[in-house]
């Protein structure tokens, strides 16, 4: 009998696929990537053809050594790896391995690919083996290769030229300039007032609005009225055309329709999930990656949905098949349309996999599958499954109405509304959004003629202000990844994770801001390296990778193309450009001290503005101070604890705290607020408390208050009572907009959530 060896990347897909090959099949992972670049400089040398020096990863040493046991057995070899460039890669590498230790003799190696881990996608495989694809693997090492000498290049000259440290890369760079350009886009806003004004009006007991879109003959734009005394005076004219009542000029009455999204790719997964379900991106592939690679159900190892890296929005011929069926018996065949639905892929080059995220198979309901799954798995797995059940479906509709209202000869009001008639693919899912409207879409209008007289309660007017471009989630960072090129659909959790990481960004509120050293070096690379953190230059690149993937150009000539400029501007920099242009910024503004110049420097706790003529002069304030702001204020009754002196109420970079005026002789500082007692013991060392403390962002949590010698902390406001599925010996409460307050366990393994029904948070009871 004939043996074979399959080898995957990870061991719960080995489990998987185990199941679905006979006894003469034996399936080995090999725990991810076998080997790597070496990693010091000269691991890619352009002068000899961009040749790569690989050395094999430490940790894959022992799986490598089972690999080349079970070789001895096999007559043949399959690579089952992922279906995009990576698992190409590291079919490749495990081939170029075994190889170079003798292992493979004469053995036949086949590389075989599937979107979806089921008996018939992994059967189907096996039945049509090929060959490693050359054009695949060169493109992931051209990027690979670009990514080092980016790295290799522009990291050590911002250790130069800013701080020891920090990191550049070829996408993570232009996605930290979305980032700190967005800031100082909101930095440099300067808020407009607008007025708007409202007729509230009412037929027999059902009230409405309706919003002022004439005065006068003229248009109402948004800067119409920009002050209380105009829109006073307009509110008055309009009272005084209308008399007590608006007449219906015109009713307009028409159907509309909402289609389906289409299923997701991997982009609009990680949105939806940031949205819906407060996940990161990171989380979310975390979680995808187990669902595609099998869970036990019940004895039954199953691949639960389709391959998650992909920006392709098809979806094969059989599954649509069994969506409709499914959906014409779930919901009724009226609310299938006569032929299914196909969407077009928006990305030019979607390659990374076949088609979009999708369940396996639709008849695992989620509901059916909660028990067993863990909740993230449940519920990534319900929203992946609504979306593509409701992707197939109907439209929803509405009837939609407006009507038009006159005030005499003074101006006309608009009311409108919409009533869903039918609700279609809506009955399953409907998509998230990003920011909310604030039109009331779904409001519902009486019975309302031409020519109707309606009385008027009121015409309100109120004040507005235009508000700042919102910072970025990580939902719409990563749409805007995907929009303008950067990265592609496997790097975009990477590229968040390492810009937080390395300490780049901070996350206030679930938005990203960035840090002041974010900040030098984003300016650092736009003025010395702005041809590589542009946009569409970044694009440009991943377009002749993608094309490399696909034959159409050697990799080689793109490397070259790249190397040449960028080295030139690495050399020119190093040489011309010094640390204190790069790391200080001059002010309009001179010395109260000794009238020098001031600049904004980098120190070690961020940015300041200091004096130009330091050392000699050795004036400073923080940069969020003013010239003229007056001196600090002295904290009535309360002294430094090391000196005597008095405390005075100090502005930091994080806010306000105390400081002792006897600095910069005494350093002591500390808090605004004192922590609060919470009156719950510390679970982790059962010797202290927890106290409410603010950290340096202002942000609540609730640490030990034998800190640094017990490190717990919490975010959440604590309760003093065990988790009844683990029995560890803290709740906490937690509350969301979309889930309310909930009593959470905080051990993320545990996964315990209860309604919290009226408790009170410990720091509340305990303070009265």
């Amino acid at each position: 009998m004939n043996h074979y060896l399959v080898i995957v990347e990870s061991p719960a897909k080995a489990k998987t696929i185990n199941k679905y090959l006979g006894k003469e099949y034996q399936v080995l992972a090999s725990y991810g990537h076998v080997r790597d670049l070496v990693p010091k400089e000269g691991a890619v040398d352009p002068a000899h053809g961009f040749a790569m020096k690989y050395q094999p990863i430490a940790r894959s040493s022992k799986h490598l050594d089972a690999i080349a046991k079970a070789l001895e057995k096999a007559d043949t070899v399959y690579l089952a790896t992922d279906p995009d460039r990576e698992g190409e890669a590291i079919s490749w590498h495990l081939q170029q391995l075994l190889a170079e230790r003798g292992l493979l003799k004469d053995k036949p190696v086949r590389r075989v690919v599937f979107h979806e881990i089921t008996q018939r996608a992994v059967s189907e495989a096996m039945q049509n083996p090929r060959g490693i694809s050359t054009d695949l693997v060169n493109a992931q090492q051209a990027r690979r290769a670009l990514d080092y000498l980016v790295g290799f290049n522009l990291s050590p000259l911002l250790w130069r030229k800013i701080r020891r440290g920090l990191s550049a890369g070829r996408v993570q760079s232009p996605a930290l300039r979305l980032i700190v350009e967005r800031e100082e886009e909101i930095e440099r806003f300067e808020a407009r007032e607008y007025w708007t004004v409202q007729a509230r009006l009412a037929k027999a007991s059902h009230r409405f609005p309706a919003r002022l879109v004439e005065f006068g003959g003229e248009k109402i734009e948004q800067f119409s009225i920009v002050d209380a005394a105009r829109a006073a005076e307009v509110r008055n004219q309009l009272l005084a055309g209308a008399q007590g009542q608006l007449q219906v000029e015109r009713v307009e009455r028409k159907q509309k329709r909402r289609n389906p999204t289409a299923p997701f790719i991997t982009s609009t997964l990680q949105q939806e999930a940031a949205r819906k379900l407060g996940f990161t991106a990171k989380r979310t592939m975390q979680i995808a990656q187990q669902l595609y690679e099998g869970v036990d159900l019940g004895g039954e190892q199953v691949g639960l949905i389709s391959y998650m890296r992909t920006d392709s929005v098809a979806l094969a011929q059989e599954a649509v098949q069994e969506i409709r069926a499914f959906i014409a018996e779930r919901y009724g065949s009226d609310q299938l349309p006569a032929q299914p639905r196909t969407y077009k892929t928006r990305a030019k080059n979607a390659q990374e996999a076949h088609e979009a995220v999708r369940p396996t198979s639709v008849q695992r309901d989620p509901e059916a599958l909660r028990r067993i799954l863990t909740p993230d798995q449940a519920k990534l797995y319900e929203l992946i499954w609504k979306r593509t059940v409701a992707c197939q479906m109907t439209h929803a509709t509405f009837d939609t109405v407006a009507i038009t209202l006159t005030a005499g000869d003074a101006g006309r009001f608009r009311a409108t509304g919409q009533t869903l008639v039918h609700p279609g693919f809506m009955a399953v899912y409907q998509e998230g959004r990003d920011e909310q409207s604030d039109e009331d879409e779904n409001r519902e209008l009486p019975a309302i003629a031409e020519g109707e007289s309606i009385p008027l309660e009121e015409i309100e007017t109120d004040q507005h202000f235009t508000e700042p471009p919102p910072r970025f989630s990580e939902a719409t960072l990563v749409k805007a990844l995907e929009e303008f090129g950067i990265g592609r659909p496997s790097t975009y959790a990477s590229i968040i994770s390492t810009l937080q990481d390395r300490e780049y960004v901070v996350l206030d509120r679930k938005r990203f801001m960035p840090t002041d050293v974010a900040r030098i070096v984003n300016r650092f690379l736009t003025q010395h390296f702005t041809q590589y953190v542009d946009y569409q230059f970044t694009a440009r690149l991943e377009d002749q990778l993608d094309a490399v993937s696909r034959g159409e150009r050697e990799w080689v000539p793109v490397l070259e193309d790249f190397w040449g400029p960028f080295k030139n501007r690495v050399d020119e920099t190093l040489e011309n450009v010094s640390r204190a242009e790069v790391t200080t910024e001059t002010l309009e503004e001179t010395c109260p001290k000794c009238e020098k110049p001031l600049t904004i420097r980098l120190g070690r706790r961020g940015r300041f503005v200091g004096c130009s003529g330091y050392p000699e002069c050795d004036y400073t304030r923080n940069l969020e101070d003013k010239a003229d702001d007056a001196p600090p204020e002295l904290v009535e009754g309360r002294n430094c604890p090391e000196c005597g002196a008095g405390l005075v109420q100090r502005q930091g970079r994080y806010g306000k705290f105390l400081g002792c005026s006897a600095y910069p002789t005494c350093k002591h500082i500390e808090p605004l607020e004192k922590p609060r007692e919470t009156g719950v013991t510390c679970p982790e060392c059962n010797e202290g408390h927890l106290l409410q403390r603010k950290s340096r962002y202002g942000k609540l949590f609730y640490s030990c208050n034998r800190y640094p010698a017990c490190k717990y902390a919490v975010w959440n406001p604590p309760l003093a009572e065990p988790c009844p599925q683990c029995n560890w010996p803290i709740l906490t409460l937690k509350t969301t907009k979309r889930r309310g307050t909930e009593k959470v366990c905080p051990r993320k393994e545990c996964g315990y959530t209860a309604p919290a029904e009226d408790a009170l948070p410990a720091d509340a009871s305990a303070t009265g």
